[in-house]
């Protein structure tokens, strides 16, 4: 018996331990748990999510002091989101503009 109760509570451990942490919604507890973030970083979310929750990625990294592409990805690895969804990478954080064909031009 004492196995079976050792064994899922290592089985509930692991698990937790690989949840996600949603920018928007973590407490600093959850936010210091994860690697890569302190606790200077950890207030630096909190602070910023004060004046809104963060839209999407590059909302965060504009917002918060030294979340740059590089440290998105590597915080987004550890199982931080924003609203649920891990960094894309260069093409999240700066959507390409359109050009107008050729053909449009009178």
């Amino acid at each position: 018996m004492f196995k079976k109760i050792l064994a899922v509570s290592a089985m509930l451990f692991a698990f937790a331990s690989f949840a996600a942490v949603d920018a928007n919604k973590g407490t600093e507890a959850e936010l210091d748990g994860l690697k890569g973030v302190g606790p200077a970083m950890s207030k630096r979310i909190l602070d910023a999510r004060k004046q809104g929750e963060f839209k999407d990625w590059p909302d965060l990294m504009q917002r918060v002091k030294g979340v740059k592409e590089k440290t998105a990805e590597k915080l987004s690895a550890e199982g931080l989101t924003v609203n649920g969804q891990s960094f894309g990478g260069a093409a999240a954080a700066a959507p390409k503009e359109s050009k107008p064909s050729k053909a449009a031009k009178p």
